[in-house]
């Protein structure tokens, strides 16, 4: 199977890009998640935050934003002493402080998806790019995502943030035309090919 450079040899690591990377995500708890999960990441590797993820699941509640948003200093001591997850208190408070404003998203919006996809109207964006390089880190999108999400209250959601969770949650197919998952997303959204441009 053909698929993006950036995958490792990890089964896996091959699991997350075959069926995670790019399929469209409406599901708010994970849209939540992954705006955490992305976060954490920040100066390390994705491909370390996911040999960690069911540890991060296990440690914030399945990332129940209702629950995570009542956890106090004693609930965030815990949490700073568990090895499965990045020990960092900044990232750590981060995701009580992303709750609590995801929160106020849900109340104003209806659904923290409904928000989310409208930065994109509402559908994917499908790229067709030939090469690994040739895909951004970040775009005009992701900045204006990064400058809302962080005027209602997030932490870590720079723009580069932004838009590696745009890739994860489908919001960008970003799987280069030679990875045989380019042409399942397109297949899975319905997209006519022939009539995309280079």
């Amino acid at each position: 199977m053909n698929r993006c450079g950036w995958v490792n040899q990890d089964p896996l690591y091959i699991d997350y890009h075959d069926h995670e990377w790019g399929v469209p995500v409406y599901d708010d708890r994970l849209l939540f998640e992954y705006v955490n999960l992305e976060g954490a990441q920040a100066g390390l590797s994705w491909y370390t935050i996911l040999k960690k993820r069911e540890n991060y699941r296990q440690a914030f509640d399945q990332f129940e934003a209702e629950k995570i948003a009542q956890y106090d200093e004693e609930k965030i001591a815990e949490l700073l002493h568990n090895e499965g997850i990045v020990r960092n208190k900044l990232k750590v408070n981060a995701v009580v402080t992303n709750a609590k404003a995801y929160l106020k998203i849900v109340e104003e919006f209806g659904a923290f998806h409904t928000y989310i996809w409208s930065f994109v109207d509402g559908k994917p964006i499908q790229n067709h790019f030939k090469e690994m390089k040739d895909v951004p880190a970040t775009t005009g999108i992701s900045d204006k995502m990064s400058k809302d999400l962080k005027k209602r209250g997030f932490k870590f959601v720079g723009s580069t943030i932004c838009y590696a969770f745009m890739q994860a949650t489908g919001m960008v197919n970003d799987h280069i035309v030679s990875c045989d998952c380019y042409h399942k997303r397109n297949n899975s959204l319905g997209i006519n090919e022939e009539k995309l441009t280079t």
